[in-house]
């Protein structure tokens, strides 16, 4: 079964959100695109809710993905932070969920797991993984650009799209199917 599928994966934040897009076409994975929104400058957490609102939006009118795949808050030491956090996750699927797009969450532990075997991975393990798969020549400035493509990712192997009619629970099924990948 050929699949031809775009996966949006974000990585909320209030101060800097990470996307990425793939492409799944036949059995080849390709990016898209991968960067940040930089909130920092916006004057009050309303403002940052609206821009990753419209941002999404935007992505989602401009690339048309199948499927949005979210990094899930976490819970940390500070309960107001994983409030916003989960606002910012909240505002970006509520654009994919007015364009009609399918919504998958994913905790951290699970991202990282998929894409590194290791659920405690750090970001920049994750984000050399990803260089691998993808053969990504020059690695962005910010990691929350690789966090976000790594929840694009980890929904391909959770999700089964389609590859030779396999599911992928993480990289290291994905490349002993397809050896080629990691040249």
């Amino acid at each position: 079964m050929l699949t031809d599928k775009i996966i949006l994966g974000i990585d909320p934040g209030t101060t800097i959100m990470g996307y990425g897009l793939i492409h799944i076409k036949g059995k080849n994975m390709e990016l898209l695109q991968m960067d940040v929104l930089h909130l920092a400058k916006l004057s009050s957490h309303e403002l940052k809710l609206k821009r990753i609102f419209e941002r999404t939006l935007a992505m989602i009118d401009e690339y048309k993905p199948d499927e949005l795949a979210v990094e899930a808050p976490f819970f940390g030491k500070n309960v107001q932070s994983m409030l916003k956090l989960g606002r910012a996750q909240g505002v970006a699927m509520a654009a994919g969920l007015y364009r009609d797009i399918p919504i998958f969450e994913y905790s951290p532990k699970k991202i990282k797991k998929s894409i590194t075997g290791n659920g405690n991975a750090s970001k920049e393990q994750v984000a050399a993984m990803l260089k691998s798969l993808l053969t990504i020549k020059e690695m962005p400035k910010h990691l929350d650009a690789t966090d976000g493509l790594a929840a694009a990712v980890c929904h391909f192997f959770q999700r089964n799209v389609g590859l030779k009619g396999k599911s992928y629970t993480g990289w290291k099924a994905f490349v002993k199917d397809n050896p080629d990948r990691l040249k």
